[in-house]
């Protein structure tokens, strides 16, 4: 049976180890559509998949109402 340790509950400084400065920026500099779900929505749409087809969907119903193409979007 593996032992469970706890958290303590305050850390120093010199138990986390040293950090690197600007490990991720390359990353940031891509850039980044990250968007935050209310938890309503995370409830309906629970995956990056489901969350991709609504908008897939979406964007093709619009194309077809208003015949405007929308530059760069990719409908799968």
């Amino acid at each position: 049976m593996k032992k469970v340790e706890e958290m303590r509950a305050e850390y120093r400084r010199e138990d986390i180890g040293k950090g690197v400065r600007g490990k991720h920026y390359a990353e940031f500099k891509k850039g980044s559509n990250l968007v935050l779900l209310t938890p309503e929505l995370s409830k309906i749409f629970p995956s990056n998949e489901a969350v991709i087809a609504a908008l897939n969907s979406l964007v093709g119903v619009a194309r077809s109402a208003t015949s405007v193409r929308i530059k760069g979007a990719r409908i799968e």
